[in-house]
């Protein structure tokens, strides 16, 4: 089993106090991660006492421990996966050599971005979640926002770690400006675009939760094959906790749906006005939202035909989703894939070098994994003996990345002109009223064991306790 040592200012499991230099850089770096928690954590939650898991192990058994803490004082850390003495590189140009402990000079640069793009997105959805305990619908999903919002931050110590100790000034100059980039600002905004979108109501999370946090599942999988050895094993540890956010995600929406069902059967209507004025969220508005936030996300995996993408496979930096499981030459010079472009109004497809590819081809393993949790939503309204049916639009809806975008195409992947988009555009994506009605769903509700009036209750609890277990113990 592999330990976490508690006793040293930083938790880890990375031996830590071997490296005194490293150390030193690392607790010269904190004072100023706190400080940034201070100004953009949660909204007002400091003297909160939240019923938070924490890792105290990295094996599978024992790597979460459950009890109220105050959030500044979570126990954040450096928790990489047990390393693997004879693990060979599986992929790429270096496919059967030792795999790297230490920074090859001639892909320091690649390595570096990669870590920083994914060290972004970390603070980044902490800051867009930050005013959304003011509006939670219950105690129970207060703390799992919490919960969420503390696992980005120990990610965020995931990637400073590996940028101070294997990239010198260069990672550690980096590691500030981790946390000085804020999300949406202007002059100084994430990376990402999808990280400076606002997040400002629950049903807005939930879907950030299950469609951008499974984004995040991906990436870490495709870094978690990496050829660099600890970045492969900061990835594996992380998936642990990213399974529990798109868990949020899509929980979330499925009691969404679940509470508008019962209304729709109670008042024997479909009509979205007639469901809003009973204070509930109606189907097609979140079919809008859906469409928002799935095709946002889809865009963070990068333009369909990408020479870096290329240049990460080759080189080893960057494998494919379940790289072990695919039966071929793990090389892929010779291999091809579809893409699509829009030509004479009509979506076409056309073949390209796979290894140019690999953007595209990540992307539509997420598309396959994210509808399968959208036909679990889908059975909760077959439940409820209704018809409608929720669906993921296509993927060349509502595109702002490669050769797709700006191009005009509906949910259902037909190229539509300028005009007939304008005019539909609020069929298919949130409109500003769309907005103005969730918005105006959003109260406080903190009282165990309540919640809001447009959100069914879980199943059952975190870690066995009862739904109204006091989650959250208010300063």
């Amino acid at each position: 089993m592999s330990t976490i040592d508690y006793s040293s200012k930083i938790p880890n499991n990375v031996n830590l106090a071997d490296d005194r230099a490293l150390q030193r850089a690392l607790e010269a770096w904190r004072p100023d991660f706190l400080s940034w928690w201070a100004d953009m954590g949660p909204d007002g939650a400091r003297d909160f006492d939240v019923y938070l898991r924490t890792a105290t192990s990295v094996d599978p058994q024992g790597w979460a421990t459950f009890g109220h803490v105050k959030m500044p004082d979570y126990r954040w850390g450096i928790f990489l996966h047990p390393a693997d003495p004879g693990r060979k590189i599986h992929f790429g140009d270096h496919k059967g050599e030792d795999a790297w402990q230490d920074v090859p000079g001639e892909y320091r640069a690649n390595l570096r971005r990669i870590i920083v793009t994914q060290g972004d997105t970390e603070p980044a959805s902490v800051e867009q979640q930050r005013h959304l305990g003011l509006t939670c619908p219950s105690q129970y999903d207060l703390r799992n926002l919490f919960q969420v919002n503390v696992e980005e931050g120990r990610h965020l110590w995931a990637m400073v770690y590996l940028l101070h100790k294997f990239f010198g000034r260069d990672g550690r100059d980096e590691g500030e400006a981790l946390l000085q980039r804020r999300s949406g600002q202007a002059d100084n905004p994430r990376i990402l675009q999808a990280f400076n979108e606002p997040t400002p109501d629950w049903l807005s999370f939930f879907l950030f939760t299950y469609f951008t946090d499974r984004d995040g599942k991906f990436q870490l999988c495709a870094l978690a094959e990496s050829s660099f050895d600890p970045l492969a094993r900061t990835t594996r540890f992380m998936l642990t906790e990213e399974a529990h956010h798109m868990f949020v995600g899509e929980s979330g929406v499925s009691r969404v749906i679940q509470r508008t069902c019962q209304v729709m059967n109670e008042l024997r209507t479909d009509d979205p006005r007639t469901l809003r004025e009973a204070g509930v969220i109606d189907l097609p508005t979140l079919q809008r939202y859906l469409n928002f936030h799935f095709s946002v996300t889809i865009d963070l995996f990068g333009a369909d035909e990408s020479s870096n993408a290329a240049t990460f496979y080759s080189t080893g930096l960057k494998g494919r989703y379940e790289e072990g499981k695919r039966d071929d030459d793990h090389r892929l010079r010779d291999r091809s894939y579809t893409v699509l472009h829009a030509q004479d109004g009509r979506l076409l497809e056309r073949q390209v070098p796979m290894l140019n590819a690999l953007n595209e081809v990540l992307r539509d393993d997420y598309i396959k994994d994210s509808i399968g949790g959208v036909e679990r939503w889908n059975k909760v309204i077959d439940k409820a003996g209704i018809a409608l049916r929720l669906k993921v639009p296509h993927k060349a809806f509502h595109r702002n990345i490669g050769a797709l975008a700006g191009v005009k195409v509906s949910p259902d992947g037909q190229v539509v002109s300028e005009a007939e988009w304008n005019a539909r555009r609020n069929e298919w994506l949130p409109s500003d009223d769309d907005r103005a009605f969730v918005a105006s769903l959003m109260g406080r509700v903190v009282e165990p064991g309540r919640f809001a009036h447009w959100i069914a209750p879980p199943a059952m609890g975190i870690n066995r306790q009862p739904v109204d277990f006091e989650y959250v113990r208010f300063g």
